[in-house]
């Protein structure tokens, strides 16, 4: 119930399909969720227990080896994630395009909230809160799918990881990096410095599940017709 004080929340019915949206092309919100954020959340499974990876990404609407949209991920072979992934390709990928700063919480047994009041005293902090936040995108969107690994040492490989290299090398005006970060192999780095050995992941994205911040969900699936080749559906659809 709203208070005067928080937003209300549209509770929706989800573990069904709601409100589906099915087209030739991407939501534009997906699309524009995929291109504003920054890293995405890829969960794997063994087939028993999950696991959550905060990976770096690239979203391309489609690249010279696959007509889909897609994205791209690396990540080490010796890597949970990779061995999940042998065993069971089958992922789920969460990705948020709305400002992550957390204000001071209030609780009503009168325990300090996470964070404390503090946390939000930095310049920084107060920039945010003072922006208009009606201009902000509030939406986050998952993407089930199937990860394939690509051949290592195919050209589909070293174009994909090129791709991706270019698309997450985060630099100033200084010609620094962000946050002054390097990490090799796998999963969020500052420099996607990528080993000879890591592996090249792409997930079609064709279909998931959009969120709002009021508790606003839409089901969203990619559908095109069929390519045919004198009368035969194409293998890539």
């Amino acid at each position: 119930m709203a208070d005067g004080i928080n937003p209300p929340l549209s509770y929706e019915p989800s573990a069904t399909t709601t409100h589906p949206l099915v087209g030739p092309s991407l939501p534009p919100e997906v699309v524009a969720c995929l291109k504003n954020a920054r890293y995405l959340h890829l969960a794997t499974c063994d087939g028993l227990t999950p696991h959550v990876s905060l990976m770096s990404y690239t979203y391309l609407p489609s690249t010279p080896f696959d007509s889909y949209p897609i994205i791209i991920m690396t990540t080490n072979p010796s890597s949970r994630k990779t061995a999940n992934l042998q065993v069971n390709p089958r992922v789920s990928l969460l990705v948020h395009d709305w400002v992550s700063h957390r204000p001071p919480t209030r609780t009503r047994n009168g325990r300090e909230g996470s964070p404390p009041p503090e946390a939000t005293r930095s310049s920084l902090a107060s920039l945010l809160l003072n922006l208009n936040t009606s201009a902000l995108s509030s939406i986050s969107t998952t993407i089930t799918g199937t990860a394939r690994f690509l051949e290592p040492g195919s050209e589909e490989e070293r174009w994909c990881k090129q791709q991706h290299v270019d698309n997450n090398t985060f630099v100033t005006a200084e010609g620094v990096g962000l946050f002054g970060g390097e990490r090799r192999g796998s999963g969020v780095a500052e420099y996607p410095t990528i080993d000879d050995d890591s592996r090249v992941v792409v997930v079609q994205v064709r279909e998931g599940r959009i969120a709002d911040g009021k508790g606003g969900i839409r089901d969203w699936r990619l559908e095109r017709e069929s390519p045919t080749v004198n009368g035969v559906v194409s293998e890539q659809s």
